[in-house]
């Protein structure tokens, strides 16, 4: 169970929120083929600190080596920036936490370089998205973590994707990740307790292989055991009585 929030603590991940859509809306037009990954970091670091937040993944609790996550291709999550150049085609997921006062919030997004996503990249994309989107509209009142797993997997069995099962969304607040882990699968009615007040972190992971990964030596990224393209889109939700609120979208 997650401890309660008060009001400002609230209002303060709802301002985080905002500013990590901001600069999501803003990274979206530096990313082009040509871009170095190294480059959108020190890009994304400066914009963390001009709009007031802190850096969370440079934090101790994360320990991170960059300042946003960059995985492209078969990297599933937590991909190191590197040198490496975005090329036309690229699958590119850009996932961020940042801090404000104490508060912590996740998002993610995932786009196609240089172009308009087309064939199996468009329908991986796409589900993704309406997976995400199904599981934000099992948030309200009080449920179970299983509600949210159910939608999703509903819709990416449907579209015939792999959904990762070794990675899962988490509630969030004064710490990165706390209770509960919100599998991407699961049955309707099982599961922990979510309840009002409570913020979460849902986020598909989704291949167009199996959705068996793998980690790198580095320590961090995983990647598609098969070799197949992925994608992660994810949102920082706060439930209410009768409803939800997403916070970091503008």
């Amino acid at each position: 169970m997650q401890p309660p929030k008060t009001a400002q603590q609230i209002e303060n991940m709802r301002i985080a929120g905002k500013i990590l859509a901001g600069i999501f809306a803003d990274l979206r037009q530096q990313v082009k083929p040509g871009v170095s990954q190294i480059f959108l970091d020190k890009w994304v670091e400066h914009q963390i600190k001009k709009r007031g937040a802190v850096v969370t993944y440079k934090t101790p609790e994360i320990n991170f080596p960059g300042a946003i996550c960059i995985s492209v291709n078969d990297e599933v999550v937590h991909g190191i920036p590197t040198k490496q150049f975005l090329e036309v085609g690229d699958v590119a997921k850009f996932d961020l936490v940042i801090t404000y006062k104490g508060m912590n919030v996740d998002s993610a997004f995932t786009m196609v370089v240089g172009e308009e996503p087309k064939g199996a990249k468009k329908h991986l994309l796409s589900s993704t998205e309406r997976a995400l989107s199904a599981g934000i509209a099992q948030v309200k009142g009080t449920f179970h973590t299983g509600d949210i797993g159910a939608a999703v997997e509903e819709v990416l069995k449907k579209a015939r994707l792999g959904i990762v099962r070794d990675l899962a969304g988490h509630g969030i607040g004064e710490a990165v990740h706390v209770e509960p882990d919100i599998p991407n699968f699961g049955t309707r009615g099982q599961g922990q307790l979510v309840r009002p007040g409570d913020t979460i972190c849902i986020e598909p992971m989704v291949t167009l292989g199996s959705g068996d990964v793998v980690q790198d030596d580095d320590g961090w990224t995983f990647r598609t055991r098969d070799g197949s393209l992925s994608a992660h889109m994810e949102h920082t939700v706060l439930v209410l009585e009768d409803s939800c609120e997403i916070l970091t979208q503008l």
